[in-house]
């Protein structure tokens, strides 16, 4: 009987001649598509055990810097988290067309609220944040007016609803799709409602004299239907993974799809940073279960594909 060496790289088969030479044939397309298949699930083993290191530091990262870490000389400002505090839904506002409005009237329709506080001119910082927010928006495949809304409100007594509509004019332009008019809204109020609704939030500024401007935190929030505050992200650039994640957790699971189900079930929103970390056990949970269904994905191949002896 002659010894057969089986090459899976090359799909050869080579037997030895009497004459000491070799004769080699090419395998049969069931033997290729094994061996084959046998490489790749050794390569994807590989790939495997090589991730578990990078997945187990994950969740010792840590992901940003709060933006609560004010220096110490700006004195009364700061943005301190108050999650799952009601907002009070009764303030009264303007819109931008100078129309009088309850902040509830934003709430209570089956949609997440994104909230953002700048003033309208803001020289800097709030120019930024909105900035950040519409880019990350455009980004993301959620229509805003559809699956959610956001409310800008201005802290300023001072803005108008000339300034507030100018302001949405811009930024629906900047978020490149004209049916989200009636999803972004623009208020402006008086001072006892504009507080009312800062102290409730925890974001706490004021005026600088000598600056002529106001000394303030830069960051937005998220909200559930029901006006609820379900987080916080600071800074003024946002992650269009995490801002959708925070999106559908707010929702209650109302929008969103499957992956977003998968990927909320490994990440687990961290307060302390305003993001989204790794939850390494469900990761690995999820990768087992991935295993598994490789596995047995393969030994169905193999039983499947097994070559047969001749009669």
């Amino acid at each position: 009987m002659r010894d057969c060496e089986k090459s899976s790289i090359a799909g050869v088969c080579s037997a030895a001649l009497p004459g000491g030479g070799l004769r080699t044939a090419k395998m049969k397309p069931a033997q290729f598509e094994i061996s084959f298949a046998s490489s790749a699930f050794k390569a994807f083993a590989v790939l495997l055990l090589l991730a578990l290191p990078a997945l187990a530091q994950m969740g010792n990262v840590p992901i940003g810097v709060p933006a609560q870490d004010l220096p110490p000389n700006l004195g009364n400002v700061s943005f301190e988290q108050r999650l799952n505090t009601q907002v009070p839904l009764n303030l009264m506002f303007r819109n931008e067309f100078g129309q009088t409005v309850r902040l509830g009237d934003y709430f209570n329709q089956g949609k997440p609220v994104v909230l953002t506080l700048v003033y309208f001119e803001c020289p800097m910082l709030c120019t930024e944040v909105l900035n950040g927010l519409a880019s990350t928006l455009r980004i993301m495949r959620f229509d805003l007016g559809k699956q959610y809304d956001v409310v800008t409100v201005s802290f300023n007594p001072k803005d108008t609803p000339e300034l507030a509509q100018a302001k949405k004019h811009a930024y629906i332009q900047r978020y490149g799709r004209p049916e989200a008019q009636n999803g972004w809204h623009f208020l402006v109020g008086d001072d006892a409602n504009i507080h009312a609704l800062t102290d409730a939030v925890g974001f706490h500024f004021q005026w600088d004299p000598k600056l002529q401007q106001y000394a303030h935190a830069t960051g937005i929030m998220v909200l559930t239907p029901d006006g609820h505050i379900s987080q916080y992200y600071y800074g003024v650039e946002y992650s269009p993974k995490d801002l959708r994640l925070g999106l559908v957790q707010a929702s209650q699971n109302r929008i969103g799809n499957v992956v977003d189900q998968v990927l909320l079930y490994c990440y687990h929103y961290d307060p302390r940073t305003g993001k989204y970390g790794a939850v390494i056990a469900n990761i690995l949970k999820v990768a087992g279960l991935a295993t598994v269904l490789i596995l047995g994905s393969f030994l169905v191949f193999l039983f499947k594909h097994e070559p047969r002896p001749r009669a």
